[in-house]
């Protein structure tokens, strides 16, 4: 497996994130481990499952802490979900971990019907999510997720941001009593400044403006706050920045409230354009009858160039720079000039 991409931030990037006081965090799914031991420590009905996934899943602390509160199933993902919805049956609150690409492909029937059918409220984790296994290509990447698991009934999908929304998530998830998908990736992230409280389901509130909505989940936040912050140094534009933590249930007052406050709204994933938030919000706006500039921005309907996760975010414009030249090119404004 693949170690963390480096330099997922250009310079200009990070010089822009410390003008803003960001402090670069751990990956979320570190954050997301302590966050679940914790909870087991807490309460011994707090379970972890694994597919051969305790080391990438940084599970190694839970299982020397709590050996009887981790069951590894080894490579086999339909097992894992079956395991975990018959625990959760028997009163048990399982996180079933597994790398993202493989949970929700391999066993997408047992997702399907044994939990979410069945209402047992397991918390499926989608760890290495998106393109974080960078050169190890498209069959390590994550990229069908949220169309595949939002096309089930009785399924919340969340995709957290940083490190303190991952923690809110972990403790949200396992008090919710219901089927739920998180995904996490493991490139270090930048803390979010603080926001509105977490909960799933609402979007939280990151930067206000009224030029251009940067509608954004998990790891592309980020990136959408530095290109807020980039286009009001360089371009004088307001950027409203909004973390969609949760992509199904989906706040959609909050993309109806953005697009009656913004002359343009771009949406921003780690993941096809096809069947995730884009495509998510821009049916909310089309049946509100609200017409905007807009944008879906993610990675198009082809095979993944190879590269690093940083790679793979440069060329498809998922970073600073690439969400601020989007951005202008919705407002037919020039490109900026040097810094």
């Amino acid at each position: 497996m693949s170690a963390p991409a480096p330099g997922m931030y250009s310079p200009a990037a990070a010089a822009t994130a410390a003008r803003l006081g960001l402090k670069l965090g751990r990956p979320n799914l570190e954050a997301f481990a302590d966050a679940l031991l914790a909870l087991a420590r807490a309460d011994r009905k707090v379970f972890a499952v694994t597919s051969d996934s305790r080391g990438s899943g940084k599970l190694g602390p839970f299982g020397q802490a709590l050996p009887a509160q981790i069951v590894e199933v080894g490579i086999a993902e339909q097992n894992l979900v079956g395991i975990a919805a018959g625990l959760a049956a028997a009163g048990k609150t399982v996180f079933a971990v597994s790398p993202a690409c493989f949970l929700t492909a391999r066993a997408l029937e047992q997702i399907k019907n044994d939990v979410a059918y069945s209402d047992q409220p397991v918390v499926l984790v989608g760890i290495s999510a998106g393109v974080s296994y960078g050169a190890l290509g498209s069959t390590h990447h994550s990229l069908h997720d949220f169309a595949a698991l939002r096309a089930i009934p009785n399924l919340a999908v969340l995709a957290p941001a940083d490190n303190w929304e991952t923690a809110a998530a972990v403790r949200a998830a396992a008090t919710a009593r219901r089927p739920m998908y998180l995904r996490f990736g493991k490139a270090p992230v930048y803390d979010l400044p603080a926001a509105a409280p977490f909960a799933i389901g609402p979007a939280r509130l990151v930067r206000p403006g009224t030029d251009v909505a940067f509608l954004a989940t998990g790891e592309t936040v980020v990136p959408a706050l530095l290109a807020a912050a980039e286009l009001e140094a360089r371009d004088g534009l307001q950027c409203r920045v909004l973390s969609f933590p949760t992509i199904k249930p989906l706040d959609t007052a909050a993309v109806t409230q953005a697009a009656q406050d913004c002359r343009a709204v771009i949406t921003v994933e780690e993941h096809l354009v096809n069947g995730g938030l884009g495509e998510a919000c821009a049916a909310v706006l089309a049946q509100a009858g609200l017409a905007r500039r807009f944008r879906i921005v993610g990675l198009p309907d082809e095979e993944t160039v190879t590269g690093s996760q940083a790679d793979i975010f440069r060329h498809y414009g998922l970073t600073m720079e690439g969400l601020a030249q989007t951005a202008r090119a919705l407002l037919d404004r020039p490109a900026a000039g040097p810094p």
